[in-house]
């Protein structure tokens, strides 16, 4: 079965496409704004070069969030086009927090695994898994000194785009890993979505908004 990824919440536009577990095409663009632009060019570039059709397509996967407002808007805008499009293709929604511990390996993995990810504001987005990957709390945009009250006495993996600037302050706490990656990766999402698949947990891709967009009304 084939399944195609993809995610234009973060600075970039990243997507996969997998023949079973089997990553065929990664492409992934670094970029701060134009990210709907290239999407839908580039899948329709990757799927021409492996002679498909967006009708061969079992399974999409699309990262909700949490990160801008428009980028998130964007993926999903795409993803449920597919759908309404090919009413027999299954979709499912992936956040970046689950990708990101998705990705850890079994040395890597502590009894709390913290995801953290960059608001680029004072506060952190934020949630909490146990070693097997099980939600330990909501998501959640939280100021520093939260989460360090909720990690306290923990000895913890912290993983994600926020964590080198969680770690500019003497944290004081226990730490078993530390990975800064710069996004998660989108071999990831598509992994979660046939793990979700596999266990029959498949969920219609809802936006993960953490905060309120930025907006203003003028005068």
């Amino acid at each position: 079965m084939y399944t195609l990824a993809f995610d234009t919440t973060a600075d970039g536009c990243f997507i996969a496409l997998l023949n079973d577990n089997i990553v065929l095409e990664k492409f992934q663009q670094q970029m701060d704004f134009g990210q709907a632009e290239v999407l839908m060019p580039e899948i329709e570039n990757i799927l021409n070069r492996r002679q498909l059709q967006f009708s061969d397509i079992g399974l999409l996967a699309v990262c909700v969030g949490p990160g801008s407002f428009t980028g998130v808007r964007s993926s999903i805008a795409a993803a449920r086009s597919f759908s309404l499009a090919l009413p027999n293709m299954q979709i499912t929604g992936v956040s970046a927090f689950e990708a990101y511990v998705h990705s850890l390996e079994i040395n890597e993995l502590s009894a709390f695994n913290a995801v953290i990810i960059e608001t680029k504001r004072d506060d952190f987005y934020f949630q909490l898994f146990n070693g097997k990957l099980e939600k330990l709390c909501d998501a959640a945009a939280l100021p520093y000194e939260n989460i360090i009250d909720m990690l306290k006495g923990k000895t913890v993996t912290l993983i994600g785009n926020g964590v080198e600037r969680f770690l500019d302050k003497p944290s004081g706490l226990t730490l078993h890993t530390i990975r800064m990656d710069k996004s998660a990766d989108i071999t990831d999402v598509a992994a979660c979505a046939l793990q979700k698949l596999k266990n029959k947990k498949l969920n219609y891709p809802k936006p993960l908004y953490l905060r309120a967009p930025d907006v203003c009304v003028k005068s």
